[in-house]
């Protein structure tokens, strides 16, 4: 504080007087290190939840590399169907034209063409739009080698694009030798076990979560500010120089003050304390929230894992759309029993892949605080 007074005689315009005062005032010393305690605190959570901002971003990042394996493995199943349309559909134009099929059976095989063509259609859009999704979160960098696009209208340059997965692994695309139009080599999912014992990692999940963290350091914030308030009662020190003209010679001396506070620091400890109670009491809350979410997260992902056991169990080393097309070839049951036959068969794999898909998209969920 700077502090300058000019006086003079109203009848002797001589006379005059000045006084210079150069101060600095400070709070009481503990009241720092309570401040530098409370503005830590609040540092901390400033950072976790930059922290749980960039858990959201890579996990939205993971579940669209999930969709876009799911949509390539569906895509290989529908390109299966879309050949064995295509023969068929070749098989029975030449069999209407040397009289042994009829009219209707090579019409229904060309609506069964056209569905699956528009099926196959629909999922390479799918794919597309989420391939554009990824390369946006990416920044519009190229993503990286694959399966081409011809197909698919789109073109993307070479680069890599390393996406954190459950368990520590990495799912990422590599680069491109040719510069040839390319998608993702994400072609398969991450190992995700199902737990089995979940009391402890969910523990460990939620230790981990930089959102409760986050709250945690802001309710410890609360505390030192309600200290800092409590401590505002204590008073103010004030030293400086001064300098005096009054006596006709100037004269310099210390200024030593100290101020205390009556009426500044009323009801703030009151709303320190009410505000440390709120904080507990939404940590409390968000810790039972997330906690309840893990658990149902878990829940559902041991329920997927079940039927994708049981899905497995029955494909596996099943040959029924073979042995379907050769009982069709060979007279032993009509086209109208092989497309019902095979509509099963292909409604069972898809219902596999949609299962895994669904699992896995839980487990990216469920280990969302360790990205």
């Amino acid at each position: 504080t700077l502090e300058y007074a000019h006086v003079w005689d109203r009848d002797d315009s001589d006379i005059t007087e000045g006084e210079l005062i150069v101060s600095q005032s400070f709070d009481f010393p503990t009241l720092y290190a309570t401040r530098s305690r409370l503005n830590r605190h609040r540092a901390n959570a400033l950072d976790a939840q930059a922290m749980a901002y960039r858990q959201t971003t890579l996990l939205q990042a993971k579940e669209l590399c999930l969709d876009v394996i799911y949509l390539q493995q569906q895509q290989a199943l529908l390109d299966q169907r879309l050949r064995d349309a295509q023969e068929l559909d070749a098989l029975y134009r030449q069999r209407l034209q040397s009289g042994d099929a009829n009219i209707l059976e090579t019409n229904k095989i060309r609506l069964e063409l056209l569905n699956v063509r528009t099926e196959t259609r629909m999922n390479q859009t799918a794919l597309a739009g989420k391939l554009k999704e990824l390369s946006a979160m990416a920044g519009n960098q190229p993503l990286g080698p694959g399966r081409g696009l011809s197909g698919y209208g789109m073109a993307y340059a070479v680069d890599e694009v390393p996406l954190t997965a459950t368990g520590g692994q990495s799912v990422q695309s590599s680069a491109a030798a040719d510069g040839q139009p390319a998608i993702p080599s994400l072609v398969n999912y991450p190992a995700d076990p199902l737990p089995s014992d979940f009391s402890v990692l969910c523990t460990q999940l939620l230790a981990a979560d930089p959102s409760l963290q986050a709250m945690e350091s802001e309710r410890q914030a609360a505390q030192r500010q309600q200290s800092v308030s409590r401590q505002g009662w204590l008073p103010q020190l004030e030293v400086g120089y001064r300098r005096n003209t009054e006596s006709g010679h100037p004269l310099n001396g210390v200024v030593v003050g100290l101020s205390i506070p009556i009426f500044q620091n009323r009801g703030r400890v009151r709303q320190a304390r009410h505000l440390e109670q709120s904080s507990s009491l939404q940590l409390d809350q968000a810790q039972l929230q997330a906690s309840a979410a893990l658990w149902q997260l878990y829940e559902e992902a041991g329920s997927l894992h079940q039927a994708m056991q049981e899905y497995e169990e029955t494909l596996a080393g099943q040959r029924d759309l073979d042995l379907l097309r050769q009982a069709l070839d060979g007279g032993e049951i009509s086209l109208v029993t092989y497309f019902l036959e095979a509509a099963t068969v292909y409604q069972s794999r898809s219902n596999l892949l949609e299962l895994q898909h669904q699992y896995h998209l839980a487990m990216a969920r469920l280990y969302k605080a360790m990205l």
